[in-house]
């Protein structure tokens, strides 16, 4: 149903860098790129971050991002971390989403919530 999602970002250059490290481990890569834009994905570009030069609204945005078991949900947080984001919640099992939900959340550099969950 969804083609794709789009994140406005302040500084598409600091903020690619946090997608790549965030990416990197989920087994995603940049699909395409051009000086307004960089889009993510496996078999296609499937999430956006766009050059708007300016930073979201406080409280804007949460994407969900697939990985394949709790390691690749550890190894994502610490990349993201890593690469310039911070910590909004650690990794480890949300069981108020299901008994094998599996999330860690971090703030990209403009403060855009993103969650790596895994339901194995």
């Amino acid at each position: 149903m969804i083609d794709h999602v789009g994140f406005e970002v302040s500084d598409l250059s600091r903020s690619g860098r946090f997608y790549d490290a965030l990416f990197f481990p989920l087994g995603g890569r940049r699909m395409l790129e051009s000086e307004h834009a960089v889009a993510y994905g496996i078999n296609g570009p499937e999430l956006w971050i766009v050059a708007r030069g300016r930073a979201p609204g406080p409280g804007y945005g949460h994407v969900a991002l697939r990985a394949s078991g709790k390691a690749a949900v550890d190894a994502a947080h610490a990349a993201g971390m890593a690469a310039g984001g911070s910590d909004d919640g650690p990794p480890g099992m949300r069981p108020q989403y299901g008994r094998r939900y599996y999330a860690a959340y971090l703030r990209d550099p403009d403060g855009l919530r993103v969650e790596v969950v895994s339901r194995r």
